[in-house]
């Protein structure tokens, strides 16, 4: 039979194929079964396309980043819960504050990066439960060890006059002028072996510069209301919190409410310690 211009010109682009592919032109297989006409075969050593771990090849997607729950500049009782419990495992040593300020943004970095995790500064879902596996619930006074917790309402013999009206369940101090609170601020009281008397009493002397003659301790911005008990200033308060307790006076850690305090309250000026 004559090959056709045509038909050379087939073979030879079928030749030219299998040159640059691979491709030969197949034979019927042993079994007299027709092939298709034209089969490629793969050089050897060609890798195979790539495939996922799942044995599927639907295309992965990188996991969501964990929710975000307080950064910088986040206020409120949620976050004295977190600077509380960074405390426990001694990451932060200041407040609890309530407020997300830079010394608990470089804890919580820290506390993060011990852990392998991103340290953004940030708290975020995976942060949060880390730290809860780490920590006990915070009580009442681990969230207000600096003070800042909101005062009680005020005994019913604090709503005339001028009155220093001291709580020792919520312990804080109100100054009150005829019902109206003027100031509030966190005080502490003796311990079990040195109470804070309790009851109505008055302001009989007030000494800007007192030192205690029995402790030989400083007493500055003192109203004295019962015996040697005075409300005053107190330096270690203002360390260390509610970690200590005073002789029996009623103490105050910030300086300049006290001394504001100081300048209005006069002799003669009632006193109501209460539960």
């Amino acid at each position: 039979m004559r090959t056709t211009g045509m038909g050379r010109a087939v073979a030879a682009g079928l030749a030219v194929l299998a040159t640059l592919t691979g491709c030969t032109v197949q034979a019927p297989d042993g079994g007299g079964k027709p092939r298709s006409p034209v089969h490629i075969e793969l050089p050897s050593g060609t890798p195979s396309p790539p495939r996922s771990p799942t044995g599927d090849d639907k295309p992965r997607t990188a996991p969501a980043p964990a929710r975000v729950l307080w950064s910088p500049g986040d206020t409120g009782r949620d976050v004295r819960e977190l600077q509380a419990r960074l405390r426990q495992v001694a990451w932060l040593f200041d407040g609890p504050t309530g407020t997300y300020d830079e010394a608990t943004e470089r804890a919580v970095s820290g506390f993060q990066g011990k852990r392998g995790l991103p340290r953004t500064g940030r708290t975020d879902t995976v942060t949060w439960q880390r730290l809860l596996g780490m920590t006990r619930q915070p009580g009442r006074w681990d969230l207000y060890l600096m003070g800042g917790q909101p005062a009680d309402p005020p005994d019913a013999r604090c709503r005339t006059g001028r009155v220093l009206c001291i709580d020792k369940t919520s312990r804080t101090l109100r100054w009150m002028v005829d019902g109206r609170t003027v100031s509030t601020m966190a005080v502490r009281f003796g311990s079990q072996y040195t109470p804070t008397r309790e009851g109505a009493f008055s302001v009989y002397w007030k000494s800007r510069d007192h030192v205690s003659t029995l402790y030989d301790s400083p007493m500055p911005y003192a109203m004295f209301f019962s015996g040697g008990q005075a409300v005053h200033y107190s330096p270690d308060f203002a360390a260390r919190g509610y970690a200590g307790a005073s002789h029996g006076c009623v103490n105050v850690r910030d300086e300049q409410a006290i001394a504001e305090l100081y300048a209005q309250v006069r002799d003669g000026d009632k006193v109501v310690v209460s539960w």
